[in-house]
């Protein structure tokens, strides 16, 4: 072996030329052991990464009242936390979230003249029924049905789940109906420790399915004193014929999870330091202001008094009585409108620097928020209402991203939440005879999915350029791969077959001899105009 050779010793991919060269990289934790660094206990970056593996209801049960107090203070306090949730709710929910019913007609082995039917008459009933002023849809009387399913839907995002009972009174002109439950009082009886067949307050069967839950009949932390504190409900899950009677819902990630967890959970940290951070810029910036300039005195109080005072602090007091004296005298002085500044003899004065707000401040914060919009999933410019920096084609790209993200949000919740509601009212409706099935129709317990399927639609995603939004529209509708039914619910939110009769209504009140613009002939005019400006500019 010549003297410029080595034994070679391999340590994964790498050699090293000697095993004291190999053990002192493995002792700095350079190179992994495992086939996945992520599984690597070698590796310096992740020796200190050491999460357990838990059931799922024991890692969302065991921390989840903390991290609800934690958002709901977010939510309260913390400005981009409220106005992320408000425009979430806003896009998903809105102020007319309802049911576009489709009855699946050939299943029930009937006509679609009598979907139509159907459709436009229980339509016209729940209209009444969730806009009626006097709210008796609502088991409080506080709020419309829209209103409440926002409220359901942000007890959603701030705590992860949203809770329901389907009650009946018997002296409303509709007896179902809805009350919102606080997530807090779903619990165990007495506050008792989780079981197998009995966690976070949800009795559960041997297959996991939750059969009862047990609600509180007081908040623990009201102000005022209330026995319901420790008394406790036991309500089913559903009733007689399978009607709804706890409505329960929210994001099952893991199998054996009965709980929800907030979706704010993994940005409450971020939020909260970067809360922290504008408030302490703030605080800076204020103080700059406050304390913009001051004048320097030359000498400080014991130079002062060693050289012309006797130890009594004497010589200090007479001078700063003069210093008083003497700017009480000038502070007046003007020449020419202006007010002369003068100062006591050797005294200047200095500025306070104005660096704070550092200048990386807004680089910094929008980092964060980028942060903060992904984990909370909308775009940092809907988070931030910050579009300096956007083009169409990126405010395009990023609508279609979040829209995505939101019709699936609203897809679930309106199944999960909205739909079991819906069902439970029109049962009522036919069973009371307020809307009739043909006879011979299939039964309608059997296939009560099949009468009750619907599409629920709430505020449409708008535009970014109208005219672009529109016209590809209409190329999507002529190539047949979508409906105007589905474009109007998409862009506008609104009810196609609702347009198109307001439009027949508007074309039979027109003036004679006054087109509408839909109408055919206006649209032939239209394209004629068209063609001879064209044939005129050419």
């Amino acid at each position: 072996m010549s003297k410029h050779s080595y034994p070679r010793v391999r340590e994964g991919s790498v050699k090293f030329k000697s095993q004291e060269a190999a053990a002192a990289a493995r002792g700095m934790g350079l190179f992994g052991s495992a086939p996945y660094v992520a599984g690597d206990s070698h590796v310096e970056t992740m020796q200190s990464f050491n999460p357990s593996n838990s059931a799922a209801d024991s890692e969302v049960l065991n921390g989840r009242d903390k991290v609800s107090a934690r958002t709901r203070d977010l939510s309260r306090n913390n400005g981009w936390a409220a106005g992320a949730i408000t425009k979430e709710c806003d896009s998903i929910i809105g102020g007319n979230f309802r049911p576009f019913l489709k009855p699946d007609w050939r299943l029930l082995g009937l006509s679609s003249e009598w979907a139509k039917d159907f459709k436009e008459e229980v339509e016209g009933r729940w209209g009444n029924y969730a806009d009626d002023p006097r709210k008796f849809g609502d088991t409080t009387r506080s709020q419309s049905m829209s209103q409440m399913f926002g409220t359901a839907y942000r007890s959603y995002v701030v705590e992860g789940e949203a809770i329901a009972l389907v009650n009946w009174r018997r002296m409303r002109p509709t007896k179902t109906t809805l009350r919102i439950v606080d997530p807090d009082l779903l619990c165990n009886p007495m506050d008792a420790a989780d079981q197998k067949h009995q966690r976070g307050g949800i009795d559960l069967s041997r297959d996991g399915v939750a059969q009862a839950y047990h609600f509180r009949q007081g908040h623990p932390g009201s102000a005022w004193a209330d026995v319901g504190g420790m008394t406790w409900k036991r309500i089913g899950r559903e009733g007689q014929n399978g009607r709804p009677q706890v409505i329960h819902f929210y994001d099952k990630l893991r199998d054996g999870q009965t709980r929800g967890i907030s979706r704010m959970a993994p940005i409450v940290e971020t939020l909260r330091m970067e809360q922290q951070y504008s408030k302490v810029e703030l605080q800076a910036a204020v103080i700059n202001a406050v304390l913009a300039a001051f004048i320097r005195s030359p000498m400080g109080p014991d130079m002062i008094d060693e050289m012309f005072g006797e130890g009594d602090g004497s010589a200090v007091l007479d001078m700063n009585v003069d210093r008083q004296k003497f700017y009480g005298d000038n502070g007046g002085i003007k020449i020419g409108g202006a007010r002369l500044s003068m100062l006591y003899p050797n005294d200047e004065i200095g500025m306070v620097p104005t660096a704070r707000p550092s200048a990386q401040f807004a680089d910094f914060e929008g980092a964060i928020l980028r942060q903060i919009a992904s984990g909370i999933g909308m775009s940092y410019e809907q988070l931030a209402s910050d579009w300096s920096k956007t083009n169409y084609s990126s405010a395009r790209a990023a609508m279609i991203e979040i829209w995505r993200g939101w019709t699936a949000k609203r897809t679930a919740f309106a199944q999960g939440f909205c739909q079991p509601f819906f069902m439970a009212w029109l049962e009522e409706m036919i069973m009371d005879g307020h809307i009739k099935i043909p006879n011979g129709a299939p039964e309608f317990y059997s296939h009560w999915p099949a009468y009750a399927r619907a599409k629920w639609i709430g505020p449409g995603k708008g535009f970014v350029d109208p005219v672009k939004e529109a016209q590809a529209a209409a190329l999507r509708v002529s190539l047949g791969l979508s409906t105007l039914e589905e474009e109007a619910a998409e862009l506008t939110g609104s009810d196609w077959s609702d347009n198109i009769e307001q439009i027949k209504s508007e074309m039979n009140d027109m003036p004679e001899g006054t087109l509408h613009p839909m109408a055919e002939k206006f649209a032939k005019l239209l394209g004629n105009t068209s063609d001879n400006q064209t044939r005129s500019e050419d």
